[in-house]
């Protein structure tokens, strides 16, 4: 996921003090109280305002916040609204909507003053905050975005603003910000404040130096399971081979990486100098880690889309009435494609585990998304609930678009010049402060390639023809079959259906020997062979001797039981298959040369 911004000034990213000010000051001056041990549920925010003008009369509470691509509609968490005149009399505020509240008096408004609960543990009633994305205050630890504490006068989205947090002592700070000798991170602007999230409490803390920058990693564990230093050990080879990706140097001077691990798992939300993360608390061990790796990858390249590479839209980010992209393809499809990529150039992953990624990702555009869905309609339509119903797909048709895209690239260049080439040269043509034509792109893009680019896009991107895997990845030998029929029997525990609820998983459809043992649609899968809450059990079935049982727990009206599924016999069907082609010709291993050294 991505938020995207204007980049900060130098001063305000090392949190440099600003200069005294005569009059009171012209910045935002906010202040976040927090204290868990007597109320873990929300925060009490305080802002000093200079004189606002009459039209600056709303006080606006973010409706969203840029790479959510969801309804946030802050206000729902806010409280006891106040505003003051410069000797502390209250003035009338009226609320105008969720996320409106009008100042009687703008003129003679000095403080403004509210309490805004977390988002993690407050219920709502539709438009659930991602975790990542949202805010979390507990005994021992805090997570803060900043679109879910702070509002903004109307007008002032620009306006310079400073933050201080009050939190307990022993507490440890984690952000790319660092606050000033008396406690402020100064920012640019709100969008800079949004784009800086922040995580408290009882951490550990990792640097490392890549090229001309500082990396941190700050990390919460609940039960030490995971400490920043090892864990940022096995990050380490992925982060060389982004700096290879990128040519040699980051397009930043400081990145920080917050996790959050505990009983929650919820994802990840990259900004344009950081990224927050909260999954499951495990143990680290090389297995556990490379999936951490893999998605500290697709976040930690948004440094170079679309912070770098990114349109008007992102630039002049909407935050009282969500726009979609069309260009969301570039900004989550082709990261997700380079976060694998970069890892399979530098050597991190073998060729055939990518191309089981490959796999996964055409299982998942074909098994559980509309294929007549383009990915320039799920950009336009992200924040609608049509186009959240898809928006998974963006991960892996999306990727698998930047993919082929690449390919066509290196064929038209005779090798020598993919997708990596032609981002890289966006970002130097644009950079963080000049925003491409979210209308022109596609034309602007085709213009800096080949002519047959433009085609590319209007098939696969603006429509939603059938992706062209076998005939494009024939170009570097390697074979691509949508079924494989084995001629080996195996064992099945039927044709089903499952499908995510909140933080459950259930039964969608039943057929064959899962329903014959009692299975039903609705029911709640618990565990697979005893094990809860990993159903890859289900896949690794097929293992089994058919004929053999297989428990599985469920719940049904809140009740759990157990039923033993007789395994039955079918054909092995393999489908979406990747492999390298064994009898591949010279043109064909030269261009997959250049494919797999594309640095």
């Amino acid at each position: 996921m991505n938020p995207i911004f204007r980049s900060a000034t130098l001063a305000a990213l090392l949190g440099l003090a600003a200069p005294a000010l005569a009059k009171g000051p012209k910045e935002l001056t906010y202040t976040v109280s927090m204290d868990p041990a007597t109320n873990s549920n929300a925060f009490q925010v305080k802002l000093e305002l200079p004189k606002l003008k009459k039209d600056q009369a709303i006080y606006q509470f973010a409706a969203t916040a840029p790479g959510t691509y969801q309804v946030m509609d802050m206000g729902r968490f806010v409280s006891n609204f106040q505003a003051f005149d410069e000797k502390g009399k209250p003035l009338e505020v009226k609320q105008l909507n969720t996320n409106q509240y009008q100042l009687s008096q703008p003129d003679k408004t000095r403080e403004i003053r509210y309490t805004i609960a977390e988002t993690w543990d407050t219920p709502v009633k539709e438009h659930n905050i991602y975790r990542m994305c949202g805010s979390s205050l507990e005994i021992d630890h805090a997570l803060l975005n900043g679109q879910t504490l702070l509002g903004y006068p109307q007008g002032m989205q620009a306006a310079p603003l400073r933050l201080k947090l009050q939190y307990p002592s022993g507490w440890k700070a984690g952000s790319v910000l660092q606050a000033d000798k008396d406690g402020y991170y100064h920012l640019q602007d709100y969008d800079h404040a949004v784009d800086s999230p922040i995580l408290l409490g009882r951490l550990t803390e990792a640097n490392t130096k890549l090229g001309n920058a500082d990396v941190a990693l700050y990390c919460y564990s609940a039960t030490d399971k995971v400490q920043a230093e090892p864990l940022l050990g096995y990050m380490q080879k992925m982060l060389t081979a982004a700096q290879s990706f990128f040519g040699g140097q980051l397009p930043v001077q400081r990145y920080a990486f917050l996790y959050h691990f505990a009983d929650r798992s919820a994802g990840a939300w990259e900004h344009s100098y950081s990224s927050e993360y909260v999954l499951p608390e495990q143990p680290l061990t090389p297995e556990s880690a490379q999936g951490v790796v893999d998605i500290a990858a697709h976040e930690f390249f948004h440094v170079m889309t679309p912070l770098n590479i990114h349109s008007e839209v992102i630039e002049q980010f909407n935050f009282v009435q969500p726009t979609g992209s069309e260009h969301l393809w570039l900004y989550e499809g082709t990261t997700e494609w380079a976060s694998h990529m970069m890892q399979l150039r530098g050597g991190l992953v073998p060729l055939d585990d990518y191309l089981s990624t490959l796999h996964d990702k055409v299982q998942y555009d074909r098994t559980r998304t509309d294929t007549t869905y383009s990915l320039s309609r799920l950009g336009l339509n992200s924040f609608s609930d049509e186009g959240q119903r898809q928006y998974g797909n963006i991960y892996q048709r999306g990727a698998l678009t930047a993919g082929l895209l690449d390919l066509r690239l290196l064929e038209l260049s005779g090798g020598k010049r993919g997708l990596r080439d032609v981002l890289l040269q966006l970002a130097k043509q644009y950079g963080p402060n000049k925003p491409f034509s979210e209308k022109t792109f596609f034309e602007d893009f085709t213009k800096l390639t080949y002519p047959e680019i433009g085609d590319f896009f209007k098939r696969y991107v603006q429509n939603a023809e059938p992706l062209p895997l076998a005939e494009y990845y024939a170009k570097v030998g390697v074979n691509y079959q949508p079924i494989v029929h084995t001629g080996k029997q195996v064992a099945t525990v039927g044709a089903i259906g499952l499908a995510p609820r909140e933080a459950n998983v259930y039964f969608t459809r039943v057929t064959g020997p899962v329903a014959a043992a009692g299975v039903q649609v609705g029911d709640q899968l618990v565990a697979v062979d005893g094990v809860r809450n990993d159903f890859t059990g289900l896949r690794r079935a097929g293992s089994r001797a058919p004929g053999s049982e297989l428990p599985l727990t469920i719940s049904r009206s809140g009740q759990e039981q157990t039923v033993r599924v007789k395994l039955g016999s079918t054909e092995e069907v393999k489908r979406y298959v990747f492999t390298q082609n064994p009898t591949a010709t010279a043109a064909q291993l030269a261009l997959r040369e250049a494919w797999l050294k594309n640095l």
